[in-house]
């Protein structure tokens, strides 16, 4: 076979539905990838490329696939940022001029290496066809092991062509199907579940949080088992929202910087914190102040270099997170004579906040409170529905104000990379053909990649777009209008942009929008957006002032 040949026929034999890339690259691969059945979707920019690949990549667990030639390999690797901190599977190719061409003033050529770096668990140069075997099979299982990251393979030949056009002496194609993150699920030490468990049964008041590590390992069952045995308010972090019922009466939502305010003050009363695949981030932990420095801590991770990362660990278990838990939960059981008294006093400091922030999920205003909008979006989603929410303000409110069943839903949100959610909702959806997506992005995001509502038409890629439009960067409107004091129009000249009206955009592009100036019209504008078979935006005015949650902190 020919270098193209094979990884084309591998591709697909690996159970890949879709490529994602911005031309010129791997022609004859793509060609033959279309032959093939395998939909290749053509991006207007390497980080949409990117992200589209990210998307489809946490839906579907296989590596999401994404190409550049040699001249776009330094906004590919920019774009594999939030997939490397989300730790998403990714294969990412580019084309690489060869040897005779490197160090001569070859146009627009620098060293790839250092740019794919700190962004990739695996690189590898591949100068000859014959090697494509061998690199592919290494490349896709270190993009599925644990932590799952993006890797990167340099093809040599500016469109790659030298390796397409070479030949590979294997007698079929690779079929890697059977690698998917995460590939690896190793048990735990016995010795340190039992001591572990000795902790936490001698200890009144626990509280768990579950990060993306646990919503990786898909232990949503066994987190609700051992939290109910052990009376133990279960916090999840953003990434793992949804991974249990948000309404469920052990869950007390998302935790540090992103959290409403209840969950970061009942984690503060914990006498000992059990960290779920959970990264003990600044964000988790809201700068390490919840749990305050100090407080114990038992760690499970798939990860050993998670352990002892921010917070002194009292006992360490090495495995996947779903079997740490099931062995946790067997030997530990049901006492039967736990205190309740931690939990019940979270429950009740979630009831009553969700008392106080109930008028705001009903809001009349216009513009409208994105509180609404959330209330709008928990009613309107689908119990199989995908919601993908970009970083900052989006990720606030929909990680406080958006329920989730904790079942069939699914809930992706940016690691941080501004513009990230609506390309990476069409990458969603690619994967999941069959379930509607909801994108929730604010107008500032959605600026950075309107283009590919033109890939949305092309493609019939159907999702729909809720523009949380306020004109503005909502997120830090308020602290920069205090900073300029009695210079309003150096504020508005940083942060106020707009208006802009979404839906004569989106018409531009050949697809529908709904434009939404009033809380009632939300429910039919969604309604009739996701029952689309194309992509809809959804513009929905909203008020600049409107503040989200704030995440609580102890006193310094």
């Amino acid at each position: 076979m020919t270098g193209a040949e094979f990884l084309a026929r591998s591709i697909a034999a690996s159970g890949q539905t879709h490529v994602f890339f911005v031309d010129a690259v791997l022609r004859r691969t793509l060609l033959a990838l279309n032959d093939l059945g395998v939909n290749t979707v053509l991006a207007h920019t390497e980080k949409a490329a990117a992200y589209m690949a990210d998307g489809y990549a946490r839906v579907c667990r296989r590596p999401g696939i994404v190409a550049a030639q040699s001249v776009g390999a330094a906004n590919l690797a920019a774009g594999l940022q939030d997939a490397y901190l989300a730790r998403t599977p990714i294969l990412a190719m580019t084309g690489r001029k060869v040897p005779a061409h490197q160090h001569r003033n070859a146009y627009q050529e620098v060293a790839h290496g250092p740019l794919f770096a700190p962004v990739t668990a695996f690189g590898a140069d591949v100068a000859e066809a014959a090697d494509l075997p061998r690199v592919l099979r290494q490349a896709w299982a270190a993009s599925v092991a644990v932590p799952p990251r993006p890797v990167h393979l340099d093809l040599f030949g500016l469109q790659a062509e030298v390796i397409e056009t070479g030949t590979v002496a294997a007698a079929k194609p690779l079929d890697l199907s059977a690698l998917r993150a995460p590939a690896y699920r190793a048990g735990p030490d016995p010795a340190a579940v039992r001591a572990a468990a000795a902790a936490l049964r001698a200890t009144p008041r626990v509280a768990i949080v579950a990060g993306d590590g646990a919503a990786l390992s898909g232990c949503g069952a066994e987190l609700l088992a051992l939290a109910e045995a052990l009376a133990a308010p279960l916090a999840t972090s953003l990434g793992a929202r949804g991974l249990v019922p948000t309404r469920h009466p052990l869950c007390i939502g998302v935790v540090g910087s992103y959290s409403a305010p209840p969950a970061n003050r009942i984690l503060d009363g914990a006498d000992l914190v059990l960290f779920v695949g959970a990264d003990t981030g600044d964000m988790l932990t809201n700068y390490w102040r919840v749990p305050r420095p100090g407080t114990r801590a038992i760690q499970i991770d798939a990860d050993p270099l998670e352990f002892e990362r921010s917070y002194a660990t009292e006992h360490a278990l090495i495995g996947d997170p779903r079997a740490v838990l099931r062995a946790l939960a067997e030997e530990i059981g049901r006492p039967a004579a736990r205190d309740r008294a931690y939990l019940e006093d979270a429950q009740a400091q979630i009831a009553a906040w969700r008392e106080t922030i109930a008028p705001r999920l009903a809001s009349d205003a216009a513009p409208i409170d994105p509180a609404r909008l959330c209330a709008e979006i928990t009613a309107a989603l689908p119990e199989d529905g995908i919601l993908v929410a970009d970083t900052g303000y989006s990720g606030i409110w929909t990680g406080t104000l958006v329920e989730l069943n904790g079942a069939g839903q699914t809930y992706l949100r940016a690691a941080g990379s501004l513009g990230w959610s609506f390309p990476a909702a069409l990458g969603a959806k690619c994967a999941a053909p069959g379930r509607k997506v909801v994108c929730w992005s604010g107008d500032g995001a959605f600026y950075y990649h309107l283009a590919e509502l033109e890939t949305a038409r092309r493609r019939g890629i159907a999702v729909t777009v809720v523009v949380n439009n306020n004109s503005g960067f909502g997120q830090g409107w308020p602290n920069l209008r205090r900073l300029a004091g009695n210079r309003p129009g150096a504020a508005e000249t940083l942060l106020r942009f707009g208006p802009t009206d979404f839906t004569a955009v989106a018409r531009s592009f050949g697809l529908r929008g709904i434009r939404v100036e009033r809380p009632g019209e939300i429910a039919p504008a969604l309604r009739e957006a996701i029952a689309s078979d194309e992509t809809v935006v959804v513009d929905v005015a909203t008020d600049i002032e409107a503040r989200a949650p704030e995440a609580w902190a102890p006193p310094a």
